[in-house]
């Protein structure tokens, strides 16, 4: 069976065309070509400068292995596998790879579509387990534990989180870890913000470290800020899992383009540069956030995300959230992501800190709300 189709490309197809400022993306200002091999070393420049542009490995250019590898101190590069279409691509497989008919998953929710959608075009079932957006999105673990049925085979989690900015503990994390493994329940870890916590000390160990059984999922489009790339991976110390979704991928993608690979390679060696070039903008755009929000309490409940660069506002007006997202966009050419889309009914709406024009976003949405007597 296809999946259902994914709500939030079918509301960015929609209104692309006419946005001018998208105040919701996901991802940071993305960098030049130009600018990302300026940060070439000696080795990659001479890659980059031979590179064939044939057919590359199915599992990933092994340099470019090694550099994912090296987030992962648990995990050894011969367990990580590249993905060509990103860390959707790694969702597909991962779902593909442990889920079938009268299978059951739980997923933190709300939650992106590739980690809920597949599943019931395999005969699987799902659960979602609300983060508590009343006591600072706090998972509950608890709640977590009593989702579990005999036959789940799989627990979906996405920490920094799209769309609330949530983040549990380090203690939060291990314990959730553990109870699954103790389940006989694989973690699936969407770890694509990881990196983009505002203080080092609150990242997260990466879940295919702390577990051999789970699976980490990473991308190069968002704290590196190279979503044009498509490069994404899945890291598993489990042989079972990385096996199987390798002869998926050989009727997918096959390989990753070998450009992409190499300029891939090329940041992960900066990625120090990169990330601190991301949390700048993100922290510059939270303080704008906290100050426009803070200046509508009457307008919009805003709570500032943990981590990460998206946060979940919710619009406190007697209108429903897609109503005011389709006039502020066709009146100020200003994007929000209504919360529909994650199949929220609470009126939220995702707001994206990634994107250095944000603050003009801003003044376009003060203009709107004035002009309507807000």
């Amino acid at each position: 069976m296809i999946p259902n189709p994914c709500k939030i490309e079918g509301f960015f197809g929609r209104w692309d065309p006419e946005v001018e400022y998208f105040a919701c993306a996901s991802d940071v200002d993305p960098l030049s070509l130009r600018d990302l091999l300026e940060l070439a070393d000696a080795d990659t420049r001479a890659l980059w400068n031979g590179l064939e542009l044939g057919y590359t490995e199915t599992t990933g250019h092994p340099l470019l292995r090694e550099a994912i590898a090296d987030q992962y101190p648990e995990t050894a590069a011969t367990e990580v596998t590249v993905c060509a279409g990103g860390a959707v691509e790694a969702l597909f497989l991962l779902a593909h790879t442990l889920l079938g008919p009268g299978d059951h998953a739980v997923v933190v929710w709300p939650a992106f579509e590739s980690l809920h959608r597949i599943a019931p075009s395999l005969g699987a079932t799902i659960t979602g387990v609300e983060l508590d957006a009343d006591n600072g999105w706090r998972l509950d673990i608890d709640a977590v534990r009593k989702a579990l049925q005999p036959n789940t085979r799989a627990l979906f989690v996405n920490f920094p989180h799209n769309p609330t900015g949530a983040l549990p503990s380090h203690a939060e994390f291990a314990e959730l870890l553990a109870m699954a493994g103790d389940a006989g329940v694989t973690v699936v870890s969407d770890e694509v913000y990881r990196h983009l916590e505002y203080d080092d000390a609150d990242t997260l160990p990466a879940a295919c470290d702390l577990d051999e059984r789970a699976v980490s999922v990473g991308v190069m489009s968002k704290a590196y800020a190279l979503a044009g790339l498509r490069i994404g991976w899945f890291a598993t110390r489990n042989p079972a899992i990385t096996a199987t979704a390798r002869t998926l991928k050989d009727y997918t993608t096959v390989c990753s383009s070998a450009p992409a690979e190499i300029l891939s390679l090329i940041a992960l060696r900066a990625h120090d540069h990169l990330i601190e070039r991301s949390r700048t903008i993100i922290k510059a755009n939270l303080a704008h956030a906290e100050s426009f929000f803070g200046s509508h309490p009457d307008t919009f409940a805003w709570a500032a995300p943990a981590a990460g660069m998206l946060a979940f506002p919710r619009l406190l007006l007697p209108v429903p959230v897609e109503d005011f997202v389709t006039d502020l966009v066709r009146d100020q050419r200003v994007l929000l992501l209504p919360g529909t889309v994650f199949d929220t009914t609470d009126n939220r709406f995702r707001v994206g800190l990634g994107r250095s024009a944000l603050p003009q976003a801003f003044e376009r949405m003060e203009e709107f709300l004035t002009a309507r007597g807000h």
